[in-house]
């Protein structure tokens, strides 16, 4: 059987978290982050993605997300997205991303933890009032509160900002029986901290990338394939072999 030593894991496993980041929403056409040089149209991106940028210049930054929401509505979830959901069918299953498109929860993913927010709220710099925009592209730039008529900003984290859900991230690691760390660097902290949080507490890791990356030294199990292919792969097998128990 294809990953029979995973598949043993995963028959005894009982909690299991997946760590995702850019590489698993690559597959859906997104691209990272980061343009040559860490440049958008000529702006570093700490003009377009920071407190203080913000405040410089609101329509510049709109106008930045404006872009990545169009880019972002043209995606579907993939095979890797989709399998993780099914997963809750299963385990008592967490997604923790460090990606704000929403794919995870587009794919049917119910236990999600968006560390670095999400593209499609924003939060009124006002009233504090959150809440789902779908509209691409906006008809407004920068957007003004429904409720209050006060400036709105995307509900992302931004650099310097602290992150959303980190508590419940790393009770989540120290807790689970296997960890998926699927398409991320695991180099932005704190996000980065997770896996060997986890692995420090027994639980088993297993990275999916293309590329080595720091968790490469210590996972339990290092399949360097597309996240697509091999969470389709394990999936199947894990289907199988829990067809024959």
């Amino acid at each position: 059987m294809v990953y029979e030593e995973l598949i043993e894991v995963l028959l005894k496993a009982e909690r299991v978290v997946a760590l995702t980041g850019a590489g698993i929403s690559a597959e859906s056409g997104i691209p990272t982050f980061r343009g040559a040089g860490g440049l958008w149209e000529g702006y570093p991106v700490e003009e377009v993605a920071t407190p203080e940028g913000f405040e410089r210049n609101p329509a510049l930054v709109w106008r930045f997300y404006n872009e990545r929401r169009i880019n972002i509505a043209k995606a579907e979830p993939n095979e890797a997205h989709k399998v993780l959901a099914n997963l809750e069918n299963l385990y008592d299953m967490w997604v923790i991303t460090q990606n704000i498109d929403g794919l995870h929860i587009k794919a049917g993913s119910k236990n999600v933890i968006e560390l670095h927010g999400n593209i499609w709220r924003t939060r009124c710099t006002e009233c504090g009032r959150v809440s789902y925009n779908y509209e691409v592209p906006l008809s407004e730039i920068p957007p003004k509160c429904e409720k209050c008529g006060g400036l709105l900003r995307p509900d992302v984290v931004w650099f310097g900002e602290p992150v959303y859900g980190v508590d419940k991230a790393y009770n989540l690691s120290q807790c689970c029986d296997v960890m998926f760390v699927i398409g991320t660097s695991a180099q932005v902290y704190p996000a980065a901290y997770l896996p060997r949080l986890a692995w420090s507490k027994g639980a088993k890791i297993v990275e999916i990338n293309i590329e080595e990356t720091p968790v490469s030294r210590y996972a339990d199990f290092v399949i360097r394939k597309k996240a697509t292919n091999a969470m389709s792969q394990i999936y199947q097998a894990l289907l199988e072999a829990f067809q024959k128990e």
